[in-house]
């Protein structure tokens, strides 16, 4: 049997004995899988903090060095979108949805519910909210996915190599990357992406949902939001049906313009000079504090260390678990780009944005819950960003916005996660036909729609988690693999910043 239908069928055997799980067991498989995830981030917190700290070095690494001007493809190759393009499908890809759902929630949950520091509706703890908000969305997270994206990249595009991860870990697996070896590590990254993407399309459904219940008083049931999954589902297939430089590229453009009106109606309708001083004061003490809070692991102090395992920890396995449906997408539109010129894109200016758009619901969000009742933390998650926008001139405008961003992220996201499944289960053809998309889009729409019907979601959320930690393997495995070919590049053409000794000799 042909890799592609190793890799296909056994990805579809575990997706569905996972969902099956999630099905008829939801309330047993959600125990299971919390209880193993609550094992790996106890016993295992220190490796998930240290494993991020290596690849943020490895991309500092790599931008500082002159390994940094290897380009993603040939010498003459050039980028195939313009960088507004570029960066618009892979924030939709990476963040996009995640960022409306908790942009005015996790600052305000920080701030009045849990506190890093255990103080709450604190001065200290309006600093930390916004300060570990940036953390968890910031520089790390877009590392994780550089890293992955970037070993998929070089190795197709330089190396002319299958776009597989598997094929990353050539130089140091060899030809046992086309293996049995190589097959698991395919299984794993398929599973990963089908059950992040089912799982963000099953919370997409419902932010909607919240979103029209707390507008129009309409009822928040499996009824209401299966609707709103067969409408996106429609929309996702015509997108996909279109290709990648019409359906995404398209819609990319698009989000990335809702989200600009949004933010900046927000900034200036909200408490505009309170949001910029918080934001400047909170930027400057994440990038002050930013290797304390990568070390942090409170083991003197149970309830700080019930925190990071819930927030920090959570999220760099969530991030490790996205990464191959992001990194595949990323890599997918970058080539010709050089290694230096990706990281700062993929990096820097994610980072920037992220951090704005936090600044900006998180911070109006605590003023509305230090100045306002009903509080905002009494409403479900799903609906807090609606609580925030409401209590804005322009409010009701400023929802339905927020409710159409909501929906073409959806879209957007469902779309480039069909053609990541394309890619992965066709050995690596980087235009995938649509025939695959489909059945992959067919699958996700159904085994979100089934579990939101079961109540088995966060269950395959917590499979997804667990799943983090033997890619997080993949991802040291694929970092060295990488610097091991790019080393041997560097010699090949010389790139060092100071001449060998041999070199000086000669001048």
């Amino acid at each position: 049997m042909k890799k592609i239908g190793v890799v296909f069928w056994c990805s579809v055997a575990l997706i569905l004995l996972a969902v099956l799980s999630g099905v008829f067991f939801p309330q047993g498989f959600e125990t299971a899988t919390a209880n193993i995830q609550e094992f790996l981030t106890t016993t295992f917190g220190w490796y998930y903090l240290l494993v991020v700290v290596c690849i943020v070095a490895f991309c500092v690494f790599l931008i500082l060095s002159p390994i940094g001007a290897i380009r993603l493809g040939k010498p003459g190759d050039r980028p195939e979108y313009s960088n507004k393009s570029w960066f618009a499908m892979l924030f939709s890809a990476g963040m996009g949805i995640g960022l409306v759902f908790w942009g005015a929630a996790e600052p305000l949950s920080h701030f009045a519910i849990s506190s890093p520091s255990g103080d709450t509706e604190t001065q200290i703890a309006l600093q930390q909210s916004l300060r570990y908000t940036f953390f968890h969305w910031g520089i790390s997270a877009w590392a994780i996915y550089a890293v992955v994206a970037l070993a998929l990249a070089y190795f197709k595009f330089r190396k002319k190599a299958p776009g597989l991860i598997s094929a990353t870990l050539y130089p140091i697996l060899g030809n046992r990357s086309s293996g049995t070896i190589g097959h698991i590590v395919d299984i794993t990254a398929v599973f990963a992406t089908v059950i992040g993407v089912a799982t963000t399309l099953g919370l997409g459904a419902q932010q909607i949902n919240g979103g029209l219940a707390y507008l129009f008083d309409i009822p928040i049931n499996f009824t209401i939001q299966m609707i709103i999954i067969i409408i996106v589902t429609i929309l996702f297939m015509i997108s996909a049906a279109s290709g990648l430089n019409k359906g995404i590229q398209i819609l990319s453009n698009v989000n990335l313009y809702i989200a600009a009106l949004l933010l900046v109606l927000t900034l200036f309708l909200g408490p505009t000079v309170k949001i910029f001083n918080e934001f400047t004061n909170a930027f400057g003490q994440y990038l002050q504090n930013f290797i304390q809070m990568s070390f942090r692991t409170e083991p003197g102090n149970p309830a700080g260390r019930e925190w990071i395992n819930s927030w920090t920890i959570f999220y760099w396995a969530w991030w490790m678990s996205w990464s191959p449906f992001v990194g595949f997408f990323i890599a997918r539109i970058s080539k010709g780009r050089t290694i230096r010129e990706f990281l700062m894109g993929v990096i820097v200016l994610p980072t920037i944005v992220s951090t704005l758009w936090f600044a900006v619901f998180g911070g109006t969000a605590i003023n509305i819950q230090r100045t306002s009742v009903p509080k905002l933390q009494e409403l479900p998650t799903e609906q807090v960003l609606f609580g925030v926008l409401n209590e804005l001139p322009l409010g009701f405008i400023l929802s339905i916005i927020a409710i159409i961003l909501i929906a073409v992220f959806f879209v957007t996201s469902a779309d480039s996660a069909t053609f990541v499944l394309g890619i992965q289960t066709t050995n690596g053809a980087m235009n995938p036909s649509f025939q695959i998309k489909l059945v992959w889009g067919i699958l996700q729409a159904g085994i979100a729609s089934t579990l939101l019907f079961s109540g088995g979601l966060q269950g395959l959320q917590n499979a997804a988690i667990i799943v983090a930690f033997p890619f997080s393997i993949v991802i040291i495995l694929m970092m060295i693999s990488l610097y091991i070919s790019l080393s041997k590049e560097r010699d090949r053409l010389g790139l060092f910043i100071r001449p060998k000794k041999s070199q000086r000799d000669n001048l």
